[in-house]
């Protein structure tokens, strides 16, 4: 496989890479650094990846894996979960804010799932995988995802309503 060819393949899907480091790793560099990190290491192997059906699969995966070793390695020991690229610019000052303040308790809620109910929700709901694709990502079988997906989305459902019933969040 050249360069070209080699490129045609594992660009398509850079941005979804690059934002599932971002949110594992919370900071720019580290996800730029884990990025370089599986560039590399396709490049390395890109006789075995003309093999692959899925690519992006078997990417996200590595991604996955990568930034977990990160997040429990001493060096990135204060690293934590977030998602914060949400805006709407149309929406009026006191709305902006609201949303602000909802995407804070969302990711704060989001925070306390487990780490593979963290993941799952990432994958899904904000990277729109099919559940097919997550299953290989996570190594998982689809139906444990539709589960894992379900319980924390009803977790984070009862903790959000809660909240807004009382405007204390409950762990």
């Amino acid at each position: 496989m050249n360069q070209k060819e080699f490129l045609d393949k594992v660009l398509p899907f850079k941005n979804k890479v690059y934002r599932l480091a971002k949110r594992l790793l919370v900071s720019s560099d580290e996800a730029e650094d884990a990025i370089q990190e599986l560039y590399f290491k396709l490049w390395k192997n890109r006789t075995k990846i003309e093999n692959y059906d899925n690519v992006e699969a078997y990417a996200m995966m590595m991604t996955k894996n990568y930034c977990l070793d990160q997040l429990k390695s001493k060096r990135a020991s204060n690293l934590t979960l977030i998602h914060s690229n949400y805006k709407d610019e149309s929406s009026s000052l006191q709305n902006q804010v609201e949303a602000v303040d909802s995407t804070d308790i969302i990711k704060n809620m989001i925070d306390g799932l487990p780490e593979k109910q963290r993941m799952i929700i990432q994958l899904r709901d904000i990277e729109s995988y099919e559940y097919h694709e997550i299953a290989k990502v996570m190594e998982m079988e689809p139906t444990a995802i539709r589960v894992a997906l379900s319980r924390a989305r009803k977790t984070l459902r009862e903790k959000f309503i809660k909240q807004q019933n009382h405007g204390i969040i409950q762990n």
